[in-house]
C-alpha cells in the first residue's frame, strides 16, 4: 500500500505565504500524477493544480499567478507553494496521487489525509 504524507499548512495573514508538502511512501509504484485539491465546508471538493509525468502543470483559475506546484520525482513528493494568500483560500487541501503498484501492476489513486490552511487577520 502507499501512503501520502501532507505537511505545511496553518494560519497565515492575507498576503502571506504557505508552502505545502505531500510525500508518497510504501510499496514500489511509479506515479503518474499528483495533484492538489481543496475543500471549504460547505463546499465541493475542488481541484486546485496538478502536475503529471510530463511536467505540464494545470491550475484552477482562482490561483494562477500566485500558486506553483512543482514534483521531485527522486523524492515521490509534490509541492504547492502558495503566496498571496486571500481568504477565500481557506480550506482542507489534500493532495491526491495516480501511481500504478510495480509489483501487483495496479493503477491506483491515492488521498492524503488533508491539511487545514486558514487565512485570516
Amino acid at each position: 500500500q502507499v501512503q501520502l504524507v501532507e505537511s505545511g499548512g496553518g494560519l497565515v495573514q492575507p498576503g502571506g505565504s504557505l508552502r505545502l508538502s505531500c510525500a508518497a511512501s510504501g510499496s514500489i509504484f511509479t506515479i503518474y500524477v499528483m495533484g492538489w485539491y481543496r475543500q471549504a465546508p460547505g463546499k465541493q471538493r475542488e481541484l486546485v493544480a496538478s502536475i503529471p509525468s510530463s511536467g505540464t502543470t494545470s491550475y484552477a483559475d482562482s490561483v494562477k499567478g500566485r500558486f506553483t506546484i512543482s514534483r521531485d520525482n527522486a523524492k515521490s513528493t509534490v509541492y504547492l507553494q502558495m503566496n498571496s494568500l486571500k481568504p477565500e483560500d481557506t480550506a482542507v487541501y489534500y493532495c491526491n496521487a495516480d501511481l500504478r503498484a510495480t509489483l501487483s501492476g495496479a493503477l491506483l489513486n491515492y488521498w492524503g489525509q488533508g491539511t487545514q490552511v486558514t487565512v485570516s487577520s
